[in-house]
């Protein structure tokens, strides 16, 4: 496989790998409110309205990677928006006995990995919708 080949391959599966995240975590704002309601930090006001805006957002960033003329716009508000989530979710790994989902010491485990899991998702959002494969141009 040749380095160009392996490049537009690896730019598919991050864009595909984005976007199966948000359609389906965007779905989940809606059919699961009451989960992620849960699960917003306290400090976040008027958290039903978060998780629909959220929600809302997540689904129009997915669609928008499905859309070629849109899909690094789409990129650059799936990173915005992935930059504002993350505060809630540090928030849950430091302080799990307010989010009982899962026994401990699971639970810390499992924040733990959504942190990394996070950073991966950043990448994979970089690398894909917005990264550009051009050079640039060398100024005269």
């Amino acid at each position: 496989m040749s380095s160009a080949s392996l490049q537009a391959y690896s730019k598919t599966a991050a864009i595909s790998f984005v976007f199966i995240w948000f359609a389906v975590g965007g779905l989940g704002h809606f059919v699961a409110a009451d989960f992620f309601i849960k699960i917003v930090p306290p400090y976040i006001p008027y958290p039903e309205a978060a998780v629909y805006v959220s929600g809302v957002f997540e689904l129009l960033g997915a669609v928008g990677l499905l859309l070629p003329q849109w899909r690094r716009l789409a990129g650059i508000g799936l990173f915005a928006l992935t930059l504002c989530v993350t505060p809630a979710n540090v928030h849950m790994f430091l302080h799990p006995e307010q989010f009982p989902l899962m026994p401990q010491p699971w639970l810390s485990d499992v924040l733990g990995f959504r942190l990394l899991l996070q950073v991966f998702l950043l990448f994979c959002i970089w690398w894909g919708p917005i990264r550009t494969d051009k050079a640039p141009v060398a100024a005269n």
